[in-house]
């Protein structure tokens, strides 16, 4: 919780909510509504024939949780705040909230989505395409690592949305090459991510860019106050959609830990459990960039085939070895937090933190990574006795129980 806790303290999740309860009301005015009506079908959102199809050619059948809720006040202009866990279906909420709302008459930039990492906005930039099919939209990722002149070519020949990483975006916005007088929505997706990671300014430095009356969206899985500061300042009404965090279990996703006792043990305990992670699709989590080319030198060396990316790589190897896991040629990723939100791999059924997070949130965005909408999946938290607090933090946080591992691990999955 950045500027909540200091580093290394406890979380305290009453301290957590009264602090969210004092920003949220401001002068004895609440600053924010909460949004309750819900729609069980996407046909009874109102919703154009051409996004519907999109929408189920896509393959969704039935709205999940924010779904229901979401759509449908994104789609009647309102600034919203909604709050859901990972791999519950955010991104199509906003995709179709904008889709809906698009002149395509008009080939100038009018939605801009600014996302924290470039896989995150290049698989919105998927997202958005595939709903959009049947109504011709016209979307363009713009993220660093790419050639600056092909992105103003593309954005001169004029595009519907723009998804984005911040720096590229504010580079594009400040040459003019983006044009922002028709952009009338703005989406924060993983808004907590992107304040954790010193986007801020950068945000702020956007929002001037950009015409005074726009309808803002804020997307994220928990809220900390540096995203309610922005509704403050840059919101107008708006309302929240919540799936609490009491509810943000993560169901049908069976946790477990094992007692490794010393960093050193972990490497063994994860060969050991190698042919086990061989079966299925396995992402493995480390902390550092240096401890995934680490991990994965010591598990190649050991004859075991693992495909491994983090943030050091260029966008081309990145994408590669992305495109690799998913097809399935490989079948363990070895990777840190940056690429947690940017990794939605159907078939991922089991997730290793091989060094639990540094905080509560983020294991959210790891092991929400097995299991998306319902499925079965597994998540194995290697635990020193170091690690001891921060698991007790994160069953308190969710309000889990972790179990220790039982033997028979490979019938779990």
């Amino acid at each position: 919780m950045a500027g909540l806790a200091p580093e290394g303290s406890q979380f305290d999740a009453k301290q957590y909510d009264t602090k969210m309860n004092e920003l949220l009301s401001t002068d004895g005015q609440e600053l924010i509504t909460t949004y309750d009506e819900v729609y069980d079908t996407f046909d009874a959102m109102g919703l154009q024939e051409n996004l519907l199809r999109g929408i189920y050619a896509y393959g969704f059948e039935k709205p999940s949780a924010i779904q229901q809720r979401g759509i449908v006040p994104f789609c009647k202009g309102l600034d919203v705040i909604q709050q859901a866990q990972s791999g519950t279906g955010k991104t199509a909420t906003f995709c179709s909230g904008i889709l809906q709302q698009l002149d395509y008459g008009l080939v100038q930039c009018q939605a801009l989505v600014l996302a924290p990492t470039r896989e995150l906005a290049q698989q919105i930039e998927k997202v958005m395409r595939a709903l959009g099919d049947y109504l011709g939209v016209k979307v363009h990722a713009c993220v660093g690592g790419t050639s600056v002149r092909e992105d103003q070519r593309i954005l001169q020949t004029g595009v519907h949305t723009v998804v984005g990483t911040p720096g590229r975006v504010f580079d594009m916005l400040r040459r003019q090459s983006l044009r922002s007088d028709s952009i009338k929505m703005f989406v924060l997706d993983e808004a907590d991510e992107m304040l954790s990671r010193g986007f801020k300014d950068q945000i702020y430095d956007i929002f001037q860019l950009l015409p005074p009356k726009i309808q803002v969206g804020v997307f994220s899985a928990t809220m900390p106050p540096e995203a309610l500061e922005i509704t403050r300042k840059f919101m107008n009404k708006p309302v929240r959609i919540l799936v609490k965090r009491d509810e943000l279990t993560l169901e049908g996703i069976k946790q477990f830990y094992v007692n490794v006792d010393k960093e050193e043990w972990k490497l063994e305990t994860l060969c050991d459990l190698y042919e086990t992670l061989a079966i299925t699709q396995s992402v493995i989590f480390v902390n550092t960039r240096r401890k995934v080319d680490w991990l994965t030198d010591k598990m190649r060396g050991r004859d075991h085939t693992v495909s491994a990316t983090h943030g050091d790589m260029d966008q081309n190897t990145r994408d590669i070895i992305m495109r690799e896991f998913r097809s399935g040629s490989s079948r363990v990723l070895i990777t840190t937090d940056l690429l947690a939100r940017g990794i939605d791999v159907q078939q991922v059924s089991l997730v290793i933190n091989y060094d639990l997070p540094t905080q509560p949130e983020n294991y959210l965005h790891r092991i929400g990574r097995s299991g998306r909408f319902g499925r079965k999946g597994v998540a194995i938290n290697f635990v020193t006795v170091d690690d001891a607090r921060m698991l007790s933090d994160i069953q308190k946080f969710y309000n889990v129980t972790v179990e220790e591992l039982p033997s028979n691990v490979a019938d779990l999955l």
